[in-house]
């Protein structure tokens, strides 16, 4: 990723906390599991359309692109804009495209680029657990050569719930597990496995929060 791609994440980042900011709302983050020098697969639970701007403002050390489902892209300016800065789209109605865009995010992991991904798929209506995972990110994960860090998020929700249109000042709660090697403990063929593993341990650490 260029000089380009690193200036447009650094807007990103900025134009993250200016919305938090001014909706009021504040992040406390536990980022001590990771190394500020690694490019990491994220994965992450999803409950809110803000989960985009809370994720760049909690994690600004670290250039990476979402993976997100295609309906994103359609959306007017803010589609077009998601694809000029590098992020990748997935449709899972169509499989040929949904491997091409795999691949796209295998190929921007393997260049130095970290990839965020909500392997739910789509926002939580259900805040008491997580919703079960997709299995398109863990395919992913299995195919490049960086670790996976999983970041759990919780309260986001409570500022803009799915099919809400005001925004809620309040406190999101961010807190990133310790990474490990996908690659290295599951196969292509195990993707299923992993998919479960990585919610088990998820949903714990989410309960554990919510406690």
């Amino acid at each position: 990723m260029g000089r380009d791609g690193l200036l447009s994440h650094w807007f990103e980042c900025q134009w993250a906390k200016c919305l938090l900011w001014t909706a009021g709302v504040r992040i406390e983050a536990d980022l001590s599991a990771l190394d500020p020098k690694a490019t990491y697969i994220f994965m992450a639970n999803h409950q809110s359309h803000m989960d985009i701007p809370i994720l760049f403002a909690a994690l600004p050390g670290y250039n990476f692109r979402f993976l997100a489902k295609e309906s994103l892209f359609a959306i007017p300016v803010f589609g077009p804009a998601m694809r000029r800065m590098g992020h990748v789209s997935i449709d899972r109605g169509n499989r040929r495209k949904a491997m091409e865009s795999i691949q796209e995010a295998v190929n921007l992991v393997d260049s130095g680029v970290g990839l965020l991904v909500f392997p739910e798929g789509t926002r939580s209506m259900d805040y008491s657990r997580l919703q079960d995972f997709k299995t398109g990110g863990m395919i992913v994960a299995l195919k490049c050569r960086a670790q996976v860090a999983p970041i759990i998020v919780s309260g986001s929700g409570n500022i803009l719930a799915k099919h809400g249109r005001k925004l809620t000042p309040g406190v999101v709660r961010i807190r990133a597990l310790p990474p490990f090697d996908a690659a290295a403990a599951y196969s292509l063929k195990q993707r299923e496995t992993f998919k479960n593993d990585l919610w088990d341990r998820m949903d714990a650490a989410y309960q554990e929060m919510r406690s």
